[in-house]
This record gives C-alpha cells, sequence and structure tokens, in this order.
C-alpha cells in the first residue's frame, strides 16, 4: 500500500471511533514521520510529519493531504506548488510527489482510498 507505512506508528483508533481531534492525532511521542490513526474500508487517515526530508515514493492509491501546519513547496510530478495551513493536496496513485523546504516543523493529515492503480475519475457520480 504505502511503502514507509511500515515504518508508522500505529495508534489505539478502532473503526467505531467516527471523530478524531488534531490533538488526539497529535498525543504521544512521534518518533516516525507517519501515524496511522483511522481505518474504515479502503479508507486510511494518517497524520505525517516529515523529519528534515520527505522520502516518499509514488503510492498505489489515490491520496489527499489537508495541512496542519508549516509552509513550503509541494512536487508533484512537474509542478511546484507553494503550501500553508488549511491547504488542500491531491496526488493521483503512481504521481511522484514530495514536500520540500517546509522548515523544522510541518504536519498535513493524509488520506489515502480507493483500489490500487486509483479510481477512474469519470467512473464516479458527482454529488452536490
Amino acid at each position: 500500500m504505502v511503502m514507509v507505512m511500515t515504518k508508522a506508528k500505529h495508534l489505539d483508533v478502532t473503526q467505531a471511533r467516527r471523530a478524531l481531534s488534531l490533538k488526539q492525532a497529535s498525543s504521544g511521542e512521534n518518533t516516525t514521520p507517519f501515524s496511522i490513526l483511522f481505518t474504515h474500508g479502503s479508507l486510511v487517515v494518517e497524520v505525517y510529519q516529515p523529519m528534515t526530508t520527505d522520502h516518499q515514493k509514488p503510492h498505489d492509491r489515490d491520496e489527499c493531504y489537508v495541512i496542519i501546519e508549516g509552509h513550503g513547496n509541494f512536487e508533484m510530478g512537474d509542478e511546484i506548488i507553494s503550501f500553508g495551513p488549511g491547504d488542500f493536496l491531491f496526488v493521483p496513485a503512481g504521481l511522484p510527489h514530495r514536500f520540500t523546504n517546509f522548515g523544522d516543523t510541518m504536519s498535513t493529515w493524509v488520506m489515502f482510498y480507493g483500489p490500487n492503480g486509483g479510481e477512474n475519475a469519470n467512473s464516479t457520480e458527482k454529488s452536490g
């Protein structure tokens, strides 16, 4: 699924829990960049706090980020995007990406979902 997930800290959060605060997500000593917080079906929710350098490799599934704290650049394919707190970033499965120039403190919610290879954007119904 995610190459670095084998190094992730797993918190004791059951699938029955439907709400998770940032305080709960940040609690405890974090010695790894990824903390897996919640799973339900294909959805995996994590908090990612890269340390010095982002060593991510392309993932097998679609991925969303919501920046919690920090500023920097996000390289996604041939694009470089500036990011800051509250920003939403979507990365389709298989696309190379990484955070750069993010300083000493940066954290983001991460959500992986869907099948390996990603979802076909045209095959889902639009809500609204």
